[in-house]
């Protein structure tokens, strides 16, 4: 299966990067290629409303997100890694999902496999509650078959996430694809 990990942390050694690294190491050793495209370090800018790509066709703006459109079109699994940040995704990373609606339909038709990978330093119940509820929704407005969510309650620094459960819940959700 290629696996596409839509990486929404600016930082690149944070605790979003060490769950990130621990789902590749899993579906790797389980026979899966995965790539990571760091959309925070990408050349992307935010939808703007405009419609003339009519919700599946060419975006007007030259940047980065026909690359990731191609890469997603052409893979079996899309992954969100993500910091919570004030209870939902990074801005970065929304700003991709923002321009899916260029190729909606051609997305939805895939019908890929999806997981949401996050970490945040508040440990409380209800953290989030957010962010997985719009996770939750995408996958559904968009067809994806969601394989897993994992929530690292508490990764607030690298060293804490380390010495979480959660790193070796990113190597067994990716291990079991």
């Amino acid at each position: 299966m290629k696996i596409v990990i839509l990486m929404g942390s600016p930082n690149r050694n944070g605790s979003t990067g060490i769950l990130v690294s621990e789902f590749v190491r899993g579906a790797a050793e389980a026979g899966h290629s995965c790539e990571v495209i760091d959309v925070c370090h990408a050349d992307i800018h935010p939808c703007t409303g405009c419609v003339a790509c009519g919700y599946e066709g060419p975006c007007v703006q030259k940047d980065d997100v026909s690359e990731i459109r191609k890469k997603l079109l052409a893979c079996d699994m899309a992954v969100f890694a993500t910091p919570l940040y004030y209870y939902g995704m990074s801005a970065q990373l929304k700003a991709v999902v923002d321009r899916f609606c260029a190729y909606n339909s051609s997305l939805n038709g895939r019908h890929l496999k999806s997981a949401l990978l996050s970490v945040a330093w508040n440990a409380d119940d209800w953290t989030f509650d957010v962010l997985s509820a719009h996770y939750r929704t995408l996958v559904r407005y968009i067809n994806f078959e969601d394989m897993g969510m994992i929530l690292g309650y508490g990764c607030g620094t690298p060293s804490m996430t380390k010495r979480s459960i959660y790193p070796k819940q990113a190597y067994q959700l990716g291990k079991s694809l």
